[in-house]
């Protein structure tokens, strides 16, 4: 039977410090070890000579060609012809530090129209983040490796922290329209990622990266490339990471996250070849504690609040112990991508995948009084995207099929915490049996060119067929046995929509491009746990007016977005300057919705919003040694009516989306000297609001980071050798990164992660 299946959603170079004590939250000790980190890192300016002991000679310092590298660039899908996205290279994913390693979300940090906030620096913190794409959450978003999807339930959305990002070319990022061959598992109301893979290498490779930091982080990262291998041709790459930290504030550890990745390219003749891809990610850590807006009131005094380290007896205040507040989260993706030129016009691509994730929450609870409950997420996925594909001078056709099941069994358990530490099983709240879901999406896109105008058309169709599900309850104890409900029952459903896109641009002259562009996206219904969980703890208020479960799950639907893009670029010798003026609007949205009947509220699918605003991402070329990047962003992102919510009207008409900034700005400066780089960096983010009436208002932050690195001499032979040091929050501003909100929440109901302090890393990295 399956449970509960709702879809809701040790090499270490040298030490820096033991186990983090109380001592190193003081501000003056984190900042002597930053200058002693900084002191390190440019020591080797002092006397280059001291690094060349294990040779004869001293090594003379390689050539450093930086000038005009860039950060983010305009990208587009293979078959397609105008540039609707932005990729982030490899140096943009670089220059971001230890977050940009393991998290995907990290990556994205620099780009316009972008807000990343994080409960953690080091990128180790799972789902504890909060992501919005021009205002609406990157949970409604997808997120892919080569075009496949990745995602899950409860919560809804991709896992951002499965993949080491070393093993990643680039990162591409769609804020607008989808492409149709991007799989867009649950949607795409949040903009798409796709993350494209550093294949293995046609010659042999090597490369290690040593990190060490504040909290006790540490994190090694091996890649081994083969090489094309005689007769064969065969090329394999391995990678190997793991990593750990204590949590900067209240205690446990992030980690140890475990990553392993091998990837397998097999050309079978000039026209063939088959590409094979395993990732393996094992993650542990101890959650942060969320802080309330009474704690916001007076951030300083709360700024280091955590989860309690003892246990008392009480279960009321022992739902607060740091060690009943903890996950569990492994996750083994598999895919195969075959391409195979049928003609010299002609094009197949298959990409068969499985994904399967394991994964336990133990999380404390305020209700009955105060409960543990654990969490179990069990999701596999198969599925498979095939595409065909016909390209010539002037017009391109691509034909393609995405197919996947999807068997994801979502369910929980409540336990009361004993003294002991030890915790006492009192059953489910729910559970029900299902069998499996499918998703079929077929698409088709056209593209052209004709003189200085090209144009690009799609349409895809999104189906997913929803099994039904029988429902049970948990009994009296001590053995809890599940008892047939069959008014928890849910019915097989079946969504679908369709998804036009269009774009064009015109190349005016050598420098300028105009581009426009529009697209429909989607996110399929989620948020059924919480529904589930109103309904059964006020099953007999329900029933009691002859509603059913079934009948509140009527009320669910498909969010939809329609987006319009206007867009320039000017790429000229000293600068680089792309504007983008965007509009969409948006139905169908979840909100809470009061029913007199019962007197409680609940979600349905009936809220409207719509944005608008500009993305701008600049590059200017100083000097060869100097480039400056520029990448600001005004957001509206409101609601269309008012909400009602237990009887009476919340004022949210023309209000601002909660965790919305109106302003955001990302900026920095590149300045190199030889071997040496320095990049200071700049993040503002504007005021937001957590609530529908725009009642409570969190106060705008100004971030700065450091970023410095030095190429050491070229010895033992090394393609590059290099010692760099991260700075983050050097100001050491206290302020609210991450605001645990729905759109439509109230006054009071959010919850809010603090920014890290002042914090440092320090790696040294070798490459041959």
């Amino acid at each position: 039977m399956h449970i509960f299946h709702f879809r809701d959603s040790p090499v270490t170079l040298f030490t820096l410090e033991q186990k983090r004590k109380k001592t190193l939250n003081s501000k003056v000790y984190r900042t002597k070890i930053i200058f002693a980190m900084t002191a390190a890192s440019l020591l080797t300016q002092s006397g280059p000579a001291c690094l060349a002991v294990m040779g004869e000679e001293q090594t003379e310092m390689p050539e450093v060609v930086v000038s005009g590298e860039k950060l983010i660039t305009p990208t587009r899908q293979a078959s397609e012809t105008v540039y609707t996205g932005s990729e982030i290279t490899s140096k943009g994913i670089e220059i971001q530090g230890a977050k940009a390693t393991t998290s995907v979300y990290g990556t994205l940090d620099m780009l316009s129209g972008i807000n990343v906030e994080s409960a953690d620096s080091t990128g180790l913190a799972a789902e504890m983040s909060s992501v919005r794409v021009r205002g609406v959450k990157s949970a409604l978003g997808a997120l892919t490796v080569e075009g496949v999807p990745n995602y899950g339930g409860n919560p809804i959305g991709p896992r951002d922290y499965l993949y080491d990002l070393e093993n990643m070319e680039s990162v591409s990022v769609y804020k607008g329209a989808v492409p149709g061959d991007i799989g867009t598992g649950v949607g795409s109301r949040g903009g798409a990622v796709e993350l494209r893979p550093d294949w293995p290498h046609e010659d042999f490779g090597f490369k290690l990266k040593q990190s060490i930091g504040f909290d006790s982080y540490a994190r090694t990262f091996l890649r081994l490339d083969s090489g094309a291998l005689p007769v064969t041709g065969t090329q394999v790459s391995g990678s190997f990471s793991t990593g750990e930290a204590d949590k900067w504030r209240g205690e446990g550890t992030l980690g140890p996250r475990v990553n392993a990745n091998i990837a397998v390219h097999q050309p079978l003749n000039e026209n063939i070849s088959i590409k094979l891809w395993y990732n393996h990610n094992d993650l542990e850590q101890h959650l942060y504690r969320a802080l309330s807006w009474a704690d916001i009131q007076d951030l300083g005094a709360n700024y280091d609040k955590d989860f309690t380290t003892s246990l008392t007896g009480d279960r009321v205040n022992d739902i607060y112990y740091y060690d009943n507040n903890r996950g569990t989260y492994q996750n083994d993706d598999l895919m195969a991508v075959l391409e195979a030129d049928l003609t010299d016009t002609l094009s197949l691509t298959l990409k068969p995948y499985s994904s399967k994730e394991d994964v336990e929450i133990l999380q404390g609870v305020s209700r009955g009084g105060g409960i543990t409950q654990k969490r179990f997420r069990d999701i596999e996925r198969t599925g498979i995207i095939a595409e065909i594909s016909r390209k010539t001078a002037d017009f391109n056709v691509s034909l393609g099929y995405h197919l996947e099941a999807v068997d994801m069994n979502i369910f929980s358990q409540n336990y009361l915490p004993e003294k002991n530490g030890g915790l006492a099983y009192r059953g489910y709240g729910m559970m029900a049996s299902s069998g499996n879901s499918y998703i079929n999406s077929p698409y088709l896109k056209l593209a052209g060119t004709h003189g200085i105008f090209s144009w690009q058309a799609g349409l895809k169709y999104f189906n997913f067929q929803e099994d039904d599900s029988q429902g049970y309850m948990s009994g009296p104890g001590p053995d809890y046995a599940l008892v047939r409900t069959p008014d928890l029952d849910r019915d097989a459903t079946e969504y679908d929509v369709l998804l036009p896109t269009v774009a064009a641009s015109s190349q005016l002259t050598d420098e300028i491009e105009l581009r426009v562009g529009y697209g429909k996206s989607f996110i399929r219904p989620y948020k059924y746990m919480p529904l589930v969980s109103l309904y059964s703890s006020n099953r007999n208020t329900f029933l009691a007016q002859g509603i059913k479960m079934q009948n509140l799950f009527d009320g669910y639907d498909i969010e939809e977005s329609h987006t319009v893009d206007l867009g320039l670029r000017y790429t000229g010798a000293w600068f680089d300057f792309s504007p983008t003026l965007f509009y969409g609007t948006h139905s169908n949205l979840v909100c809470t919705v009061y029913d007199p009947r019962v007197n409680l509220n609940y979600d349905q699918f009936v809220g409207e919003a719509t944005g608008y605003g500009l993305d701008l991402e600049m590059n200017a070329y100083l000097t060869d040694d100097i480039t400056l990047f520029v990448n600001p962003t005004y957001t509206s992102m409101t609601y269309n009516k008012d909400l009602v919510y237990a009887g009476k009207t919340l004022e949210a008409d023309g209000n601002q989306v909660v965790d919305t900034p109106k302003w955001l700005l990302k900026t920095g400066l590149i300045w190199r000297a030889g071997p040496l780089e320095m990049i200071p960096m700049l993040r503002y983010i504007g005021s937001r609001y957590t609530d529908l009436e725009n009642k409570g208002e969190v106060d705008g932050a100004a971030i700065v980071d450091l970023r410095m690195s030095y190429v050491l001499p070229n010895i033992l032979d090394t393609e590059e050798m290099k010692l760099s040091l991260e700075i983050n929050n050097l100001l050491d501003e206290e302020y609210v990164s991450a605001i645990n909100a729905s759109d439509d929440s109230r006054q009071g109901v959010a919850s809010y992660y603090p920014g890290s302090p002042l914090s440092g890393m320090l790696t040294f990295s070798v490459k041959y």
